[in-house]
């Protein structure tokens, strides 16, 4: 105790660097478990879908329901911070998506397994927007692009998550699979969660309340909005080749179960590389190079991926597009909450992360219009999109 005391002391200038060290650590590894109960239900929704006998379309419309529980929290989300702190939310939704995750293996109808969902995605959006509010703060305190170290760790969470999926996935049902992930999520967040809301935020709490929407100039308001588009269109194919590349490598490439569980594993491997190294980069490029080069990097790896005549090769193309799409939607949060705070970090993170949980149902119906191959090429159109964004607004945008 005498030790977190001492790391949680802030001086007249602000918190000292090993409390900034500490609050890191404990964000990350909110970040990381975020990723690992996504990921874990991620694994298993090939199953989920021929237990509930969904076709690909009514599949789609039940994951709508992570969407819209998402979205509408997110923006609630933003006002709770602002009362609260965004520690003690992320504490509070840390022990809520847990509970949650173990609801879809119950349900035996694609309407009972929307309606869940809906709760999952409320929890889901609501530890998203408190991580990054936090995390903006705490890169704003450290004056370093860190950001994409906190996305690493979400990445990596998912990349042992669906690994673990993929080797258990053949051995445990989905109802005692995700079940585990209840038991160790609120584990990790009662071990976690006391000192995340113990340690006071590295943003005075003036600066915390503000700016509200209202307040906020129109050129700010518009960049925020530039910056959640480009968030959307890259968390759109995160979404993606969460919901779909397992059922793609099964259904169009003849892969083994623990096969197309590794598609999604390739993945987020790639993008824990990509956001390791993402503060040297940004060091490096600057935001709006490593923005462009990013999308385009992220097209042409998900056109590979999409469509592959050969299971590896495919593996490959959803590989470089985790390294190209790793630092878009860090960058882009990061940025929002630079320039509006809290208000900017719910305002990017409700579009971004509404682009990763519309683009799951959006290819489920494209798959049946035409093919889920042609539907996941839409992931490849929407990182050029993002790429083009970020070069014609160079100028305005910081660089």
């Amino acid at each position: 105790m005498p030790l977190l005391n001492k790391l949680a002391t802030v001086t007249a200038d602000g918190p000292r660097p090993t409390s900034l060290t500490r609050l890191r650590i404990v964000l990350t590894v909110f970040f990381a478990l975020d990723g690992f109960v996504f990921a874990g239900w991620v694994v298993r929704i090939p199953a989920i879908k021929e237990q509930t006998g969904a076709s690909a379309s009514e599949l789609g419309l039940a994951l709508l329901g992570v969407s819209a529980g998402a979205v509408v929290t997110m923006m609630l989300t933003g006002r709770l911070c602002r009362r609260f702190g965004s520690h003690a939310v992320t504490v509070g939704c840390g022990v809520l998506l847990p509970l949650t995750v173990a609801l879809p293996p119950l349900t035996h109808t694609p309407l009972a397994l929307g309606l869940v969902l809906v709760v999952f995605g409320a929890a889901y959006g609501g530890i998203n927007v408190a991580m990054n509010s936090a995390a903006v703060d705490l890169v704003a305190a450290l004056r370093r692009p860190v950001m994409p170290s906190f996305h690493a760790a979400f990445s990596l969470g998912g990349m042992i998550g669906s690994g673990l999926g993929g080797l258990v996935a053949g051995h445990l049902s989905p109802t005692r699979h995700l079940l585990a992930l209840t038991v160790i999520g609120l584990v990790v967040t009662a071990a976690a969660g006391p000192s995340l809301v113990r340690h006071p935020s590295p943003r005075p709490p003036e600066q915390i309340r503000t700016p509200q929407p209202r307040g906020l100039d129109r050129n700010v308001r518009g960049l925020v909005l530039v910056f959640g588009l480009i968030a959307l269109c890259t968390a759109y194919g995160e979404g993606a080749l969460a919901d779909w590349s397992a059922l793609h490598m099964e259904q169009d490439l003849g892969a083994r179960p623990g096969v197309a569980a590794a598609s999604y594993a390739c993945f987020a491997f790639a993008m824990t590389i990509g956001r390791l190294s993402g503060t040297a980069l940004l060091e490096r490029l600057g935001r709006t190079r490593t923005l462009v080069f990013g999308g385009a990097t992220g097209a042409a790896g998900m056109l590979l991926g999409s469509l592959a005549p050969w299971a590896w090769l495919a593996l490959v193309g959803f590989a470089i597009t985790g390294l190209g799409l790793a630092n878009i939607f860090p960058v882009a949060v990061e940025r929002a909450g630079a320039l509006a705070g809290p208000t900017g970090v719910a305002a990017a993170s409700t579009l971004g992360y509404g682009g990763m949980l519309l683009g799951p149902p959006a290819i489920g119906f494209m798959a049946d219009w035409f093919s889920l191959p042609t539907a996941l090429t839409s992931v490849a159109l929407l990182a050029a999109v993002a790429a083009t964004i970020a070069f014609a607004t160079r100028h305005t945008a910081t660089t």
